[in-house]
């Protein structure tokens, strides 16, 4: 994520987080780029026990000698595929970059590690040509292999097609799917992989990542479990902890409107809404809190009703009478539209008030 450098005991912390909560493979990091992130991979794989620790790498042998050295379970290969990135990133021709997968996926095969093989910007290259580079990188080892939307383009009726063209032309092999957010669709994105048939889904917590960042790991485990019946190894009620501290880390905090973790995911404060998740949570709330380890919450402010008022009350130990929630209400919509944030100190002094005019 650009702006966010983490030291290697912080990426140890995450990493033993991750494996605490169920994530079967943990890329952490490319150990090629400095010596101070092989020294973090390293130290990942020898403290981390039951996730199998990825390591990326570009199509050379420098990169791979790199990456096995920091004791990985699995080399993560990429090089591009689409004309754009093979003329004006790479400078060489279609059949170049065959040459170079071929080469980098066996080297690395010889040396005893799993492969996973990337054609980086996938959803913009040729789809015979991908297909036949996918193929040629199956052929020459690679276990897996893994569709990246590198500059976030696809819409999820195009990632339903791709992933299907590609497992119908690359059989037997396990897919991933790799979607970041440009226009806000990556989870959508995921979500349609997988019902192509893809195997693997990449995310990261909170969506963080290049740009507008990639699938977010708490909402898509959410989608899949709730909105499509699938069960993943993820310990769905450690999803907020582990987004809370990935942020805190980073020096990141959310938007309040995040989903499934953001402080506003299980907040209401209108009144009809409040009215029915007091009756009722399921009302206005598709899953509860308590199932991805967050917490809801009634705030209080201009679209509160007498239902919110009461319902703060009780929780404060206060008899919420008629009289004081009439007071209660009047004086909250006007503080707040003042823009002053009502929070448990002001209930108080309010009900202190109503009771010094009693």
């Amino acid at each position: 994520m650009p702006g966010v450098a983490l030291r290697i005991d912080q990426k140890v912390s995450i990493a033993k987080a991750l494996e605490e909560l169920g994530v079967n493979m943990i890329e952490a990091g490319f150990p090629a780029v400095s010596r101070s992130e092989y020294n973090a991979v390293k130290t990942i794989a020898a403290e981390t026990y039951r996730s199998d620790i990825v390591a990326l790498a570009r199509a050379s042998r420098a990169d791979i000698d790199a990456a096995i050295d920091s004791d990985v379970d699995m080399v993560h290969i990429f090089i591009a595929t689409s004309d754009i990135h093979i003329k004006y990133k790479l400078g060489i021709d279609r059949e170049g970059v065959v040459a170079r997968t071929v080469d980098s996926v066996e080297y690395a095969k010889a040396h005893g590690v799993k492969v996973l093989f990337s054609a980086e910007d996938a959803t913009r290259s040729d789809l015979d040509y991908l297909a036949s580079v996918y193929s040629a990188a199956v052929d020459a080892g690679a276990d897996e292999i893994n569709i990246p939307d590198t500059v976030g383009v696809m819409t999820p009726s195009r990632m339903r097609y791709l992933v299907s063209f590609i497992r119908e032309r690359v059989p037997g092999v396990p897919i991933h799917v790799h979607c970041h957010n440009d226009f806000g669709m990556a989870t959508a994105n995921t979500i349609a992989g997988v019902e192509a048939g893809a195997d693997v889904i990449q995310v990261t917590v909170n969506g963080f990542g290049e740009r507008a960042g990639n699938a977010s790991l708490e909402e898509t485990v959410a989608a899949l479990h709730f909105l499509m019946g699938y069960r993943t190894t993820i310990n769905l009620k450690r999803l907020y902890d582990v987004s809370m501290l990935v942020s805190k880390m980073f020096g990141v905090r959310l938007q309040p409107n995040k989903a499934i973790v953001g402080d506003n995911a299980f907040s209401h404060e209108a009144g009809i809404h409040v009215h029915g998740v007091i009756n009722n949570p399921f009302t206005y709330e598709p899953i509860s809190p308590e199932d991805v380890g967050a917490t809801r919450r009634i705030v209080l402010g201009k679209h509160s009703g007498r239902h919110s008022v009461e319902w703060a009350l009780k929780v404060l130990g206060y008899t919420p009478s008629d009289a004081l929630v009439t007071h209660l209400l009047d004086r909250i919509k006007e503080l707040a539209e003042n823009g002053v944030k009502v929070d448990e100190q002001v209930i108080r002094g309010l009900v202190a008030e109503y009771m010094d005019g009693a």
